[in-house]
């Protein structure tokens, strides 16, 4: 019963910044300003986010899950501080880009999600690599994510 509860915490607590991003994702005068913007011709629709949010979100909990459960020799203080600083500037980039419509700040902040999400799936890396490669989309996205952010602070 306790690795159920568990499981739980994980997964609410990746879903953290997804939560939080629904304040700041686009709708009213967001909105507004968002689709004013000139973006990449490979921006997805937005129900593509509202599909892939999700599950990278899950997939992310259940990595963080397989840290809490693993029995390793090494800490994992390392592996959670970076997973919960991860988390903080996922949230961080929403507002900062929807919240503030401030593109360039949130490349920036981006830039910094991205080199946190590599040395955060390092530190799960070496306490079980089930985590390390269910990271591994995430990762990928955000490069994606990147790159539209890229195109609207190039465009704009």
């Amino acid at each position: 019963m306790k690795k159920f509860w568990l499981f739980i915490l994980a997964i609410f607590i990746s879903f953290l910044p997804g939560i939080i991003g629904m304040i700041f994702s686009p709708s009213g005068m967001s909105d507004m300003w968002y689709n004013a913007l000139a973006k990449s011709v490979l921006t997805p629709d937005g129900w593509v986010f509202a599909v892939v949010w999700p599950i990278l979100y899950l997939l992310l909990g259940i990595a963080l899950y397989l840290i809490f459960i693993d029995k390793t020799k090494y800490s994992k203080a390392k592996a959670y501080w970076l997973f919960g600083v991860n988390m903080f500037l996922n949230a961080l980039w929403s507002y900062v880009f929807f919240g503030l419509n401030f593109i360039g700040i949130a490349l920036i902040v981006l830039i910094a999600l991205i080199g946190f999400t590599i040395w955060m799936m390092r530190s799960f890396k070496a306490i079980n690599h089930a985590a390390y490669w269910l990271i591994w989309p995430y990762l990928i996205w955000l490069i994606f994510a990147l790159y539209l952010n890229g195109m609207v602070s190039l465009l704009n």
